[in-house]
């Protein structure tokens, strides 16, 4: 039966032929869709950290996700391209979740879990939708965010295995679902003015509970 395989099937006097057709790879299937392109900003504060790590960058998303990669100089904008070698359907996504986390101020080494773990999450939020403040008010609360030397923010990533980047009107937080959330809830607690102290035996109660979990 012409280059189809077939499964010879005996029903009384007669023989059935079912076909069996093989299983259609991936890569095959995105090679014959219309090939798909996300353009990604890049900030004028992020354009020189950028170029200093192009390498690191360009290295996971060409031989890891197969992505097809460019700067486009002229649009100062990342631009990604799915290509015949692409054999992951979300490696677009991927892809571009993990230049989204470089340029909002994540360390490579931190944005890369994006590419390498399915569970992983970026969630942004904005410092007046928890409420709004200005001039002094807003500086402080940052600083209750950040405490000395950073060691706040620091506590609230090693309790909740998170990572935290602070700017001046936005929160960026990488991580699992639920370790997002506890940590939103302590960054969001301490804008609102909650002391440090009882921020800490939060996080104390999180950082046991999760580490029973593993």
């Amino acid at each position: 039966m012409s280059s189809i395989m077939a499964e010879k099937l005996t029903n009384n006097s007669k023989t059935v032929y079912k076909p069996k057709f093989p299983p259609i790879k991936e890569r095959n299937r995105i090679a014959t869709e219309q090939p798909e392109i996300r353009k990604i900003p890049v900030p004028a504060n992020r354009y020189t950290p950028l170029k200093q790590s192009w390498l690191k960058i360009y290295e996971p998303l060409v031989k890891h996700l197969k992505l097809q990669v460019r700067m486009n100089l002229k649009s100062r904008m990342v631009e990604l391209k799915n290509g015949p070698e692409t054999d992951d359907y979300g490696a677009l996504q991927k892809g571009e979740e993990f230049v989204r986390a470089f340029l909002v101020g994540f360390q490579v080494s931190d944005a890369l879990a994006l590419i390498r773990l399915d569970d992983l999450f970026l969630d942004t939020f904005e410092i007046r939708d928890v409420k709004p403040l200005h001039g002094d008010h807003h500086s402080r609360a940052i600083g209750r965010v950040a405490g000395k030397d950073g060691r706040m923010k620091f506590t609230i990533e090693n309790a909740t295995k998170t990572r935290i980047v602070l700017t001046d009107t936005r929160v960026h937080i990488l991580g699992s679902y639920q370790n997002i959330q506890f940590a939103k809830n302590a960054v969001v607690s301490l804008i609102l003015g909650s002391p440090p102290g009882k921020i800490h035996n939060k996080l104390r109660t999180i950082a046991a509970r999760l580490n029973e979990r593993f």
